[in-house]
């Protein structure tokens, strides 16, 4: 008994798989195109979009503190922070050399206050 040369190969499951694969990156594709999910907001006329703004504190070794370029001390830190919208990303750059109860209490400030967007800044 002879058997035939094998010249074919069956590729129908192949092309299953493939159309699966391929409709699951496009269905995440599309999702991760518009990168939230879409919504149709109602409308008032009373609402207020709060400025969102990117805040930099910087504390340097000599122990002073700054509000964007801004020498502050921490009351009016507190003051200043108070008229800014929780949702605003807060950036701490604080010198190795600075008194780490500086940079405990800055946080301290900012999470009393309710801020959550807190960065530290590092260097590589």
């Amino acid at each position: 008994m002879r058997r035939k040369p094998f010249d074919q190969i069956n590729v129908i499951p192949f092309i299953d798989i493939m159309l699966v694969l391929l409709v699951i990156v496009l269905t995440t594709a599309t999702f991760i195109a518009k990168g939230v999910i879409p919504l149709d907001l109602p409308q008032a006329s009373s609402a207020t979009e709060l400025p969102l703004k990117k805040i930099t504190i910087t504390i340097t070794k000599e122990d002073k503190i700054y509000l964007d370029k801004e020498p502050v001390t921490f009351d009016i830190l507190k003051q200043k922070l108070q008229a800014i919208s929780k949702k605003s990303a807060i950036l701490i750059r604080s010198d190795k050399n600075s008194r780490f109860e500086l940079f405990i209490k800055t946080l301290d400030i900012l999470k009393s206050q309710g801020f959550a967007n807190i960065s530290v800044e590092t260097k590589r």
